[in-house]
């Protein structure tokens, strides 16, 4: 639901969770035979400023679509709020690093994966994943989303 507001409303604690080691499988499952798609991001990164509020649209225009976002830099979480807030993303599914983004969790997620962001991780209802660097097609992903991946 997007709000009109003269001011900036912080995503509660409730919807940003800490991510860390250990967590991906579990993020991996929580898709339960449907498809979904896990955004890493960053609040210092350039195209994921940009990218971010396009995030919020896709999201307000489809409802059923399954997005995870989890934020990578470390930075005050305040930092992370505001920028989710901004792209109209606070009420999504959120995760932070609470610990520092090492070659073991880039390993986790996919061992060819070097941390770049943006990255997105499409994972299809059969469980087969393909990994996307850079800005997203919402076009493109719209269509996966809308064949049920």
């Amino acid at each position: 639901m997007l709000v009109a507001s003269c001011t900036i409303s912080f995503a509660d604690t409730g919807t940003l969770k800490a991510y860390q080691r250990g967590d991906w499988s579990g993020l991996v499952k929580s898709a339960a035979g449907q498809p979904i798609a896990i955004h890493f991001w960053g609040v210092t990164c350039a195209p994921c400023a940009k990218e971010m509020p396009l995030w919020g649209k896709f999201l307000s225009q489809d409802k059923n679509a399954k997005v995870i976002f989890v934020q990578v830099d470390e930075v005050p979480l305040e930092a992370t709020k505001k920028m989710l807030s901004q792209a109209s993303l606070s009420a999504a599914t959120n995760y932070y690093l609470n610990t520092s983004f090492d070659d073991y969790l880039r390993y986790e997620i996919d061992p060819q994966w070097r941390g770049e962001t943006p990255m997105t991780v499409l994972i299809d209802k059969n469980g087969r994943v393909a990994r996307k660097a850079g800005p997203v097609n919402f076009i493109e992903l719209k269509k996966w989303f809308a064949k049920g991946a």
